[in-house]
């Protein structure tokens, strides 16, 4: 075989694997740094069943980033965490998506010989442990991909959901993929007011179940508990000593359990056990980011003109350092940030100025959806402003990008329709009906 055809050949068999570098994830440099930020706050605990899974995405980012060595670096953690967490043997089927990884980044690296022998160890693999369905694949790489699409957003949730559902359907005793696969549906459904659906109701409690000690599951059963009408109060301070004894991490079940407390407890609990967590951890960004929603809530939210100026003092000191500790995903707490300073006194100029700001950026539509939104709903209630507010929810729903933020804008100005009628609002029905939006 001649040299360009042994190159080809190799190339064929790379692009045949699955691995994050075959997934098609397309995801930007900015959204890729944002990630690797969120990634970190999962935490790299032992015992956390999905830590080979963090490294090996970790791993991909830092090559699509150009950062060859730090890549290489954790994915051999990923290698080591996995055979580490599969006690039954040092190789096994979860090794597929890592060596398919390394396969590819030592062939971005010119260094062929190492990528075409990780190559001979999938091969090795697959005869050794051929998927349980002839006609599909691996459990293990497809809870891996569905856990990896988690995190690239909710148009994914689709794939997401079938492909947990098919390493489940092949492999029912993994306790985490059905934890991972509730979770997923739930994240999905965040801004939903419907009530569950009955079969997702009863994954859920299989889910915790079989995951007694998972608390980020239990704080999401408390929530879907308290919106039936059930009284949960006493089980969420329970719930809340047992997530504070727990190592930090963004699945520790803290920021859920949070929200709880928000809607069904009260909110100013819900600050004494964000600053209670600080207090235990007082280097831990995660927590930092909690807190700061906490004030957010407590401020912004609550239409209470008697709150103190150092309870202000204190959320604006926090949003700052969230801010600076996140650079790469920061802008829904710039947003916050400006909200709390709008509260504040004479705030509000500061308030502008990080809109203003914030509106001349280079955004992604659903961020400029989500900076529209917030800045809209601002002029509205802090600067009594209406018709600049309808303007700029306009401005969301003439972004053709489907998300919550349009779904928001087009509700409120739907509202216009039972008040008074005024020019303004029969130019809205004007604006809606070139949309293509019907009155409901």
């Amino acid at each position: 075989m001649s040299a360009a055809e042994s190159q080809s050949s190799l190339e064929a068999k790379l692009k045949a694997l699955q691995c994050h570098f075959t997934w098609d994830i397309n995801a930007s440099g900015s959204k890729l740094l944002s990630l690797v930020e969120k990634l970190k706050d999962i935490g790299t605990e032992e015992g956390n069943s999905w830590l080979g899974h963090i490294y090996n995405l970790q791993g991909y980012i830092h090559c699509q980033l150009g950062l060859n060595e730090d890549a290489q670096c954790l994915l051999s953690k990923a290698t080591e965490a996995f055979c580490q967490s599969r006690k039954v043997s040092d190789e096994g089927p979860w090794l597929l998506v890592n060596y398919g990884n390394l396969a590819w980044l030592h062939h971005q690296l010119g260094e062929e010989a190492e990528s075409q022998t990780y190559l001979s160890k999938v091969d090795t693999l697959l005869r050794e442990y051929p998927s349980p369905s002839q006609d599909e694949l691996h459990p293990e790489i497809y809870a891996e991909k569905a856990w990896t699409l988690m995190k690239f957003g909710k148009d994914k949730k689709v794939l997401v959901a079938d492909y947990f559902q098919r390493a489940i359907r092949m492999q029912p005793d993994m306790v985490e993929w059905h934890s991972s696969h509730v979770i997923a549906l739930l994240n999905a459904l965040k801004h939903c007011d419907k009530p569950l659906e009955e079969e997702t109701l009863e994954k859920m409690r299989m889910a915790k179940e079989q995951d007694p000690e998972n608390l980020y599951l239990a704080a999401l059963d408390l929530e879907q508990r308290a919106r039936r009408g059930e009284r949960i109060e006493d089980e969420a301070r329970e719930l809340a000593r047992k997530v504070l004894e727990n190592p930090v991490s963004s699945y520790s079940g803290m920021k859920a359990l949070l929200r709880v407390y928000k809607t069904y407890v009260s909110v100013d609990e819900a600050i004494d056990l964000a600053e209670e967590a600080l207090e235990k951890h007082p280097d831990e960004r995660f927590l930092k980011r909690c807190a700061a929603l906490c004030y957010k809530w407590r401020i912004v939210f609550h239409n209470d003109s008697h709150i103190k100026q150092n309870t202000i003092d204190r959320a604006i000191s926090l949003h700052k350092e969230v801010i600076s500790l996140y650079p790469h995903s920061a802008l829904l707490m710039k947003i916050s940030l400006a909200n709390v300073y709008a509260k504040s006194n004479q705030g509000l100029a500061t308030a502008e100025q990080i809109y203003q700001e914030l509106l001349i950026m280079n955004l992604k539509p659903v961020e400029k959806q989500m900076v529209y939104n917030y800045y809209a709903k601002y002029l509205n209630f802090d600067r009594k402003d209406s018709r600049r507010s309808i303007e700029y929810h306009k401005k969301v729903a003439s972004i053709p990008n489907q998300s919550y933020y349009r779904d928001n804008s087009v509700k409120l100005l739907e509202k216009t329709e039972g008040r008074k009628r005024t020019r303004i609002q029969e130019r809205v029905d004007e604006f809606l009906a070139i949309l293509g939006i019907e009155h409901s």
